[in-house]
């Protein structure tokens, strides 16, 4: 299985203001079929708890900040997202959590798939059982 990682995206300096780019199977490894956003998170909450059977995923912090948590099955990492020419690769089979969300962040998550609900892994423990 390939490792999550952050990965760093071109970032373009002008005096005018930064530019960062995605390009599929460049910047990133897989085509990307989805792209949806995050946003208008109260405080406290949570979101993703779940995994994927197949689909790839790369979340960049556009706006302010949050973390994600990976779990394998066996070891959780945190990744704290806060830089928008930053970007953080979910490879297939990774249970994932976004938490902590400043005020007015948004996460833009690309996929590699179209939406399937048969992909979705939402049971941690259905999940545990999977990649033992």
């Amino acid at each position: 299985m390939e490792e999550p990682r952050i990965i760093q995206l071109p970032k373009i300096s002008d005096p005018r203001g930064n530019l960062s780019v995605i390009e599929e199977l460049k910047d990133i490894p897989f085509k990307i079929e989805r792209t949806y956003w995050i946003y208008d998170v109260p405080g406290g909450e949570k979101r993703g708890g779940h995994a994927y059977k197949e689909n790839q995923e790369f979340i960049v912090a556009l706006s302010g900040s949050f973390d994600v948590i990976l779990d394998d099955g066996k070891v959780k990492q945190t990744f704290s997202l806060n830089r928008s020419y930053n970007g953080l690769y979910v490879p297939k089979g990774m249970w994932r959590e976004m938490e902590n969300f400043s005020t007015n962040s948004l996460a833009l998550v690309l996929s590699s798939t179209k939406y399937d609900a048969d992909d979705y892994i939402r049971d941690y423990d259905v999940f545990l059982k999977l990649v033992k």
